[in-house]
């Protein structure tokens, strides 16, 4: 089963309208979200969009390609989002993460894995991709640890982990967070993990304890995370958001437009 079986008939043909078009037009682009979850753990679950991955470089082109097939489209958030609609249904066009930490770049492609989505070939995000994207969405109605730990059951035998390391970067405390619920979630699964990952950030988190972070200041980078569940900590209790720079990738302004978004972080896929 995969996940458009249960979309009515328009719906799918607006998806794959929208595939063929930017096939059809050159558009360098991916697919993620419930498609690649689904074919990579064989989960398949009822979703409202597709989610296709673009560059940067690429984001205004393909959202130009939508609106003259005739769609309505509209960039969201310059940090990492465009859509474009047809009545109710809408494809999200990601260029980034909504903490603009996880961005599409040249890595996304070269990696990317062959796939089929409502007949039509198209390109699907790499689990490391995914994994990294993902492993950062821990809102209060939306926490994708679930998908992260279904993702290392099914490829993490074969997954290239030094690649997974490298993305996550100086926030390998997230990645760590993630392996040691897999190892409690699947106790009989743990050897998917190499044991050299896990040695390797053990020995992190200790040579980091040990230092204790006064370094850093009071800095809250649970905005990384979730931009709602911690605003408390940037708007009253003085530390500094963790998402703006030089430690994050966002301005102030860029961040400030984000929280004005909603009260509450949307639970799109």
């Amino acid at each position: 089963m995969t996940p458009e079986t249960s979309l009515p008939p328009p719906t799918c043909d607006f998806y794959r309208h929208v595939l063929e078009r930017m096939n059809d037009e050159g558009v360098r682009f991916l697919v993620g979200g419930a498609y690649a979850l689904a074919h990579y753990t064989g989960i398949s679950r009822h979703t409202k969009d597709v989610d296709v991955f673009v560059a940067p470089s690429e984001r205004d082109r393909a959202l130009e390609v939508l609106a003259a097939a005739g769609y309505e489209t509209e960039l969201t958030s310059p940090v990492w989002l465009g859509k474009a609609r047809c009545g109710d249904d809408f494809v999200d066009v990601i260029f980034s993460s909504g903490n603009a930490i996880a961005e599409v770049d040249e890595d996304w492609f070269t990696h990317a894995e062959d796939g089929q989505i409502l007949g039509v070939p198209v390109r699907l995000c790499a689990p490391e991709e995914m994994i990294w994207s993902k492993g950062y969405i821990m809102e209060r109605e939306r926490f994708d640890g679930a998908d992260v730990a279904h993702l290392i059951r099914a490829r993490g035998a074969r997954m290239d982990w030094r690649r997974l390391l490298h993305r996550f970067g100086p926030h390998w405390r997230v990645l760590l967070s993630h392996l040691v619920l897999f190892g409690f979630i699947y106790p009989a699964e743990r050897h998917v993990i190499p044991t050299w990952v896990m040695q390797e950030l053990t020995d992190r988190l200790v040579h980091e304890t040990a230092a204790n972070g006064s370094a850093v200041g009071r800095l809250c980078q649970g905005t990384l995370l979730s931009r709602y569940q911690y605003r408390i900590d940037i708007e009253r209790w003085g530390y500094r958001d963790g998402r703006v720079r030089p430690g994050g990738r966002m301005t102030r302004k860029q961040a400030a437009a984000l929280d004005r978004e909603s009260d509450e972080p949307s639970s799109s896929d």
